[in-house]
């Protein structure tokens, strides 16, 4: 099975440094983030790894190589600029095969035990029935309090009182994305389906507008 790091970002909010320097190449503890990243693969069997770079793309490739002296073998997936998560995955696909893949973000640190997810993710591959994504999430940090989905018996549900954050890391079955657009921005959330949390009149009509744009362009297809 084949991981990929996400690596093509600008990362905005980390200028300046990032103007110059990508952002997953910036280090911390000593090593670049994406090093850790690398390392904590490998260690846990994920030694097949597609990198996708845009900005600054050439120093990524120049600092990690084919991936042989972290006892890897890397592919890169050159996008024109960043493509978001969802337009990232979709443009590696023929890097990333068929089946179960793991994605992680380059400029995260993460002590998770990915040995966890290879286990997961070929309990998850000895079927085609759902679920057809694992994701990790974590606790809120403060600049995002309000989190991103909520847990109802371990598994993902639109609205709760408990929210968490999802944490960059993630299966997914590569499947798909196998329909998806090549070298576009996507990004990976509105992938999973609409979701909206209604709590104003001003939500409430945002929404009504979405929906009713959806239903139009069905039509017309």
């Amino acid at each position: 099975m084949k991981a990929m790091i996400l690596a093509a970002g600008r990362g905005e909010r980390m200028r300046p440094l990032s103007d110059t320097m990508p952002k997953p190449l910036l280090e911390a503890g000593g090593k670049p983030l994406i090093g850790w990243q690398l390392e904590r693969l490998v260690a846990a069997g994920f030694t097949d790894v597609v990198v996708n770079v845009a900005h600054r793309g050439e120093a990524i490739a120049a600092a990690l190589g084919d991936g042989s002296r972290f006892g890897a073998t890397i592919s890169y997936s050159q996008e024109p600029e960043p493509l978001e998560v969802g337009g990232g995955i979709a443009t590696a696909l023929p890097l990333l095969g068929e089946g179960m893949a793991l994605i992680v973000s380059g400029d995260v640190y993460a002590e998770y035990d990915y040995d966890l997810l290879r286990a997961r993710a070929s309990a998850m591959d000895a079927t085609a029935a759902p679920p057809h994504l694992h994701m990790v999430m974590v606790p809120n940090p403060g600049y995002h309090p309000d989190g991103d989905f909520s847990l109802a018996e371990g598994r993902l549900a639109l609205d709760g009182a408990s929210r968490l954050t999802f944490g960059n890391v993630a299966l997914y079955r590569t499947s798909l994305f196998q329909e998806l657009p090549r070298r576009e921005k996507l990004k990976i959330l509105p992938l999973f389906g609409v979701w909206a949390n209604i709590g104003t009149p001003d939500e409430l009509a945002r929404l009504d507008r979405q929906l009713h744009r959806m239903r139009r362009e069905r039509v017309l297809r």
